[in-house]
C-alpha cells in the first residue's frame, strides 16, 4: 500500500512542477511579445522619420537635376 501512495504523490508532484514551468514559460512569452511589439513600433517610427527626411532631399535632387538639364 505504501508504493502506490508514493507513486501517486510523485505523479502529482511531477504534474505540479510541469504546471509551474508552463506558467513561467507563458509569462516569458508574453514579455517577449510585448518587447517585439515595442521594437516593431520603434522601427515603424524610424521608417516614417526616414521617409519624411528623404522627401525634401529627393525634391532638391530633382530640382538640381532639372537645373543641370536646362544648362
Amino acid at each position: 500500500m505504501l508504493w502506490p501512495m508514493i507513486a501517486i504523490a510523485l505523479g502529482f508532484l511531477g504534474i505540479a512542477v510541469l504546471g509551474v514551468l508552463a506558467v513561467r514559460v507563458f509569462i516569458e512569452v508574453r514579455r517577449l511579445a510585448r518587447q517585439v511589439g515595442t521594437a516593431s513600433e520603434r522601427i515603424q517610427r524610424a521608417a516614417q522619420d526616414l521617409e519624411r527626411a528623404a522627401v525634401p532631399l529627393a525634391s532638391r535632387m530633382h530640382e538640381a537635376g532639372r537645373d543641370r538639364a536646362g544648362d
